[in-house]
């Protein structure tokens, strides 16, 4: 009996072991799927409102093509700027409303030494000025949290905006699809919860200071409210400029285009502007302007995209590219692989290419390495396009530009969008502006103008080389790329 009640209290033991051994291994699975099922759902969830907008063609009036050159002649290198000229214009004319959306805001120089002017400081002296001398005027900022290195390292200009009475909203970026699934689903369930402080022990990845380790876990998940524009009234209506660049230090050197415009599409970008703001939980205060009618004057429409819709607007116009119309192209980063299809069959049709690129070198004293770009150029050059590289020497040939050239009709899209799958797919916020009309109005003559300048090296500036500088045909740097545009897991 005895011998029976041992056996059965082993049994019962062996029975519970085993019992417990499942159940840890289902413990262990349900951690295992919980930051899967979080990084699916927020892959796929719904944007926010007003997000991936597609705006009318509306007419514009004063439509002006801007650009910031940086060139060498002689080997020295030399810079031309109008962009923030402009921007500063637009803001000494405000006397109701300034809205600017930035991404990057700063005075960081990384690891090297590019600063040609100091963009930060300009800007942030510029709004408090017009703030103290209207003080109704209403000045909005909205930015990324990159510029506070999320959370963990309080920005001066911010503060220094805030304490003027012109208030700063970082972007709320958990609002937006996770671009790097493969990380993000753990960080919303492990790091997220725990916010971050400032200061730590680590060094800031952009430029000096300390933050903590949870800055840098914030960083992995590669995603931006990524937009560059201003919208400022000029006493009877809304002016708006969409650009590709930063009141960043680091980058005042880089090579990038504008479109300044008036009319509805200004109304258009505000109420883009809106739904960044509600999605990080703020409001535009009511501005007591009348909004414009269709000018019939005008043969120059404006169309306002964000997000996906810029790929579309893209896609549009290289598809609709017929034999012997002319595609032009400088792009920072070329990625996206349905626009990379689109332009080999648009050689295939007879289009005349040209793509111009940055090599992808450069990063505020860092070195990279050419990818994307450079897999991309090789690959363009196999099927027929022309390519040339810009000649960078520490700054960024910076342009998100293209321009199809018909028999009689000219548009134009430029702004902040990089064709890459996280500016085109709906994960950053992005902002730009396709602009129809004549092929000899003013806007594309400056536009095409800035294009050959670059491309053909004229007026015995340096600003290209020919593809063969940077040729790179190694299979691993494509693989690379494509692996990175395909997960996720890349800066770009």
């Amino acid at each position: 009996m005895l011998f029976r009640n041992k056996q059965q209290h082993r049994a019962i033991f062996s029975n519970q072991k085993k019992r417990g051994g499942k159940g840890k291994w289902l413990w262990l699975l349900l951690l295992l799927l919980l930051p899967v099922c979080i990084a699916i759902y927020h892959v796929n969830k719904s944007l926010p409102s007003g997000v991936d907008f597609s705006g009318p063609q509306r007419t514009a009036s004063d439509v002006q093509f801007l650009a910031d050159r940086t060139y060498t002649v002689d080997g020295d290198r030399q810079t031309q700027q109008q962009i923030f000229d402009a921007i500063f214009d637009m803001i000494a004319n405000a006397r109701q409303l300034v809205l600017i959306d930035m991404f990057l805001f700063n005075d960081y120089q990384g690891e090297g030494s590019e600063q040609h002017r100091a963009l930060s400081n300009e800007l942030t002296a510029a709004l408090i000025a017009q703030k103290q001398r209207y003080p109704d005027l209403e000045i909005q900022l909205i930015s990324d949290p990159i510029n506070s290195v999320y959370g963990g390292l309080p920005s001066k200009y911010f503060a220094e905006l805030e304490a003027a009475g012109i208030p700063v909203t970082l972007t709320n970026l958990t609002k937006l699809r996770d671009s790097n699934p493969a990380y993000s689903g753990f960080w919303r369930l492990f790091i997220q919860p725990f916010g971050n402080g400032e200061g730590g022990w680590l060094p800031n990845p952009f430029g000096e200071g300390e933050v903590s380790v949870r800055s840098y876990l914030s960083l992995l998940n590669f995603k931006a409210n990524h937009r560059k524009l201003v919208i400022a009234d000029n006493g009877e209506d809304l002016t708006a400029l969409v650009t590709s660049a930063n009141p960043h230090d680091g980058s005042s050197a880089h090579d990038n285009v504008a479109l300044r415009f008036n009319g509805q599409a200004a109304w258009d970008l505000l109420d883009s502007e809106k739904a960044v703001l509600a999605m990080s939980g703020k409001a535009l205060p009511k501005v007591e302007l009348k909004q414009p009618s269709d000018n019939t004057e005008t043969n120059l429409t404006v169309q306002v995209v964000t997000e996906r819709a810029v790929e579309q607007a893209a896609l549009a116009m290289i598809n609709e590219a017929k034999p012997d119309d002319k595609l032009d192209m400088a792009m920072f980063y070329l990625s996206d692989r349905e626009i990379i299809d689109a332009l080999k069959s648009a050689q295939r049709r007879g289009v005349t290419l040209r793509v111009l690129l940055d090599p992808n070198k450069d990063a505020f004293g860092r070195e990279k390495n050419g990818i994307p770009n450079r897999p991309v150029a090789h690959e363009l050059s196999q099927a027929g396009i022309t390519v040339r590289w810009c000649d960078t020497h520490g700054e960024q040939c910076h342009a998100k530009w293209l321009m199809h050239r018909g028999a009689d009709e000219t548009t134009m899209l430029l702004g902040s969008t990089n064709f890459t799958r996280r500016n085109l797919h709906n994960l950053n916020l992005e902002t730009s502006v396709v602009l129809t009309g004549p092929t000899n109005a003013a806007p594309f003559r400056r536009g095409r103008s800035w294009f050959d300048e670059s491309w053909h090296n004229l007026y015995g500036r340096d600003y290209s080389v020919e593809y063969e500088t940077y040729a790179d045909e190694r299979r691993w740097p494509q693989l690379l790329y494509r692996t990175m545009e395909a997960t996720g897991l890349s800066t770009f």
